[in-house]
């Protein structure tokens, strides 16, 4: 099955940790054809959520991740999985 070259996900409403482990278990299913991973996690109350994945999974932390970047707004943070 092929999977989409951008998954969105959205992690409105979640606590940091239900969050964070929905997120690395995309990252774990996300296969050659995936380049990024879109995260909705709002703005404000997201925050929290935004800082624990530059905290749990950026800076090299998962090996899949090449980088973080932010998203079209602050309420969007992207993973960037291989160069497009």
């Amino acid at each position: 099955m092929r999977q989409q070259p951008i998954i969105e996900m959205d992690v409105h409403g979640l606590l940091v940790d239900q969050a964070i482990q929905r997120i690395e278990d995309q990252i774990r299913k996300a296969n050659a054809s995936t380049y990024r991973i879109r995260i909705i996690h709002g703005y404000n109350r997201g925050n929290n959520i935004q800082r624990a994945i530059y905290r749990e999974i950026g800076h090299g932390l998962n090996p899949k991740v090449l980088r973080i970047v932010g998203g079209d707004n602050p309420g969007i943070t992207e993973l960037i999985l291989r160069e497009y």
